[in-house]
């Protein structure tokens, strides 16, 4: 595996179930005393048993002190870009710059569609990631107005705000040949599941992210 230059950082992955909020809070505050560097909690809206991702980030930022916290991965179909963009950069001002966005174009179509969200098709949702970062992108970097006019989503004179505490990285849960050649080339990291990458898998797919993001 190659030396990307900076330390092995450890983290935890948390299931927001509601039945189990208290533990979950007191599972977070533990994770901070530890040390632990990131905490990351599922996107499932259309799960009837799950709390919202945000509010418990929220919550779980304001009891801890060193811990980050990102969604593992926020579901776009579910999420427009703007809205995502203001949820981010206020839970990054609450942290104090501990919030990071990991995104994916969703997965469970006939759940997000229940909800009232599209059905994409793979090129749909390739397309939705890819215009999606451009969105965020001028938004984090502090853009006074965003238009944006693509096939998935059309922007006109949108005023972002407010600021983030710091540049938000973007980290996709993505997996084709083609996502992860927009991860190379767009994204800041990369969150996969080990559901969909197994450890063997795991370096052909970074060799795909490093070489497109080596070409860019």
């Amino acid at each position: 595996m190659p030396d990307y230059g900076r330390p092995i950082e450890f983290g935890i992955f948390l299931e927001p179930a509601a039945a189990s909020f208290a533990t979950i809070l007191e599972t977070i505050e533990l994770i901070d005393e530890l040390g632990y560097d990131w905490i990351g909690i599922q996107d499932h809206p259309y799960n009837r048993a799950q709390l919202d991702t945000m509010t418990l980030i929220a919550m779980g930022l304001a009891r801890t002190r060193q811990v980050g916290f990102f969604p593992d991965v926020a579901t776009l179909s579910l999420r427009p870009p703007a809205m995502l963009a203001n949820q981010a950069a206020t839970l990054d001002l609450l942290g104090n710059g501990r919030f990071e966005l990991g995104l994916g174009s969703g997965a469970y179509w006939d759940a997000i569609v229940a909800m009232g969200g599209p059905r994409r098709s793979p090129g749909e949702a390739w397309a939705s990631l890819d215009e999606a970062i451009d969105i965020l992108r001028a938004a984090f970097d502090g853009a006074r107005s965003v238009s944006h006019d693509g096939q998935i989503y059309q922007i006109h004179g949108w005023r972002p705000g407010p600021a983030p505490a710091h540049r938000i990285g973007i980290w996709l849960g993505v997996y084709g040949p083609r996502a992860l050649g927009l991860t190379g080339r767009k994204a800041d990291g990369w969150v996969p599941s080990l559901a969909y990458v197994p450890p063997a898998a795991a370096r052909a797919a970074m060799e795909k992210i490093d070489a497109a993001a080596v070409a860019s």
